[in-house]
């Protein structure tokens, strides 16, 4: 089979094509032929040599895969070949054929393209683990969510106007992104470098947010503490802009805020399936009554992996990027099959 391969640290010309030997699924686990893979953030990271993938995962990147399982490892019960399914994978998703973990795998929605399916899994994993499981998101609170076109952003958006009545703000880079994030459910968004702190206090009266969803960190860090309420929850994906931060922790302890983050692809399948299992019970109405959207920015051929990683690096992205595996069927809106 094809796969694509990071052949050093480097831009996304260290991304190349070779030939493979096709997986095997091991006990737990189903083979999937792809149609569609997501791009995403953290396959960036890894060309870069700045996020290596766990020592049992495949060293090919890609973290979600939309497509129809091929074959079975012993033991998996709910699933057969034929199958049409997205999966979160821990690697290997940029390739004709990807194992994964059986819990891992959903329905696709009804009424969702392979394309789309396919950007789903990676971006509404992590947007429910950290507003829902970790930020502990109530009925009604507010949230402000940093890189609200980002494809975490957006989900996040939805899950919590939708699932949780919550009132969103976001901040994004130019006013087009603004604008897509009031779209999505937004009530406000605004300039992340622009005071962007003070723009949201203005916007809640002074009062702050409650929750917010941040991927940046470094020298922001206090600046969002000093944005929460009391009892408020600031949650880190990710520390794109600096590992260590300087922070106020008589204040942090007097007004009981709460500092965590998460790493999602360490996780083991029995802790995914479980998100995989809410995603399914609660998200996927929504995406197939079209309460809930997946936005696609571009779709990519799979020989033409670079130009997607440059669309990332320059930022130009306002929702998913996503490499047609099989654009025979990458576009096409199948048949729902039985979930799990």
């Amino acid at each position: 089979m094809q796969v694509i391969e990071i052949e050093r640290p480097g831009g996304p010309e260290v991304l190349r094509i070779v030939e493979r030997p096709q997986p095997r699924p091991a006990p737990g686990e189903v083979l999937i032929r792809v149609v569609a893979a997501g791009i995403n953030r953290p396959d960036v990271q890894q060309r870069r040599g700045l996020y290596p993938p766990p020592p049992d995962a495949s060293e090919i990147p890609g973290l979600d895969v939309a497509g129809i399982i091929d074959d079975l490892g012993e033991g998996v019960e709910g699933l057969q070949a034929g199958d049409l399914v997205c999966a979160l994978v821990n690697g290997g998703g940029y390739a004709e054929f990807c194992v994964a973990p059986a819990v891992q795998c959903m329905p696709i929605p009804k009424g969702l393209s392979f394309i789309e399916a396919a950007s789903l899994p990676e971006v509404f994993f992590t947007a429910w683990n950290n507003l829902i499981w970790l930020a502990r998101l109530e009925y009604g609170e507010t949230l402000l969510i940093q890189g609200g076109t980002s494809g975490v952003g957006m989900a996040g958006i939805q899950i919590a106007t939708q699932l949780r009545g919550a009132t969103v703000f976001a901040t994004a880079g130019t006013a087009e992104k603004r604008a897509v994030c009031k779209i999505v459910g937004a009530q406000a968004a605004v300039d992340y470098r622009d005071a962007w702190d003070e723009h949201i206090r203005n916007l809640t009266g002074g009062e702050g947010v409650d929750i917010i969803l941040d991927g940046q960190a470094g020298t922001e860090t206090q600046r969002q503490l000093d944005l929460l309420k009391d009892d408020g929850r600031l949650v880190f994906i990710a520390s794109h802009q600096g590992s260590m931060a300087q922070v106020n922790i008589r204040t942090l302890v007097r007004r009981r805020l709460t500092i965590t983050g998460s790493t999602l692809r360490p996780r083991p399948p029995s802790y995914k399936g479980r998100l995989a299992k809410d995603l399914v019970d609660h998200v996927w109405p929504l995406l197939g009554d079209g309460r809930i959207v997946t936005r696609i920015h571009q779709v990519v051929p799979f020989g033409q992996v670079r130009e997607a990683h440059r669309i990332l690096d320059e930022n130009r992205q306002i929702g998913k990027v996503v490499l047609a595996v099989d654009p025979a069927l990458a576009h096409a809106v199948p048949e729902p099959t039985a979930s799990r």
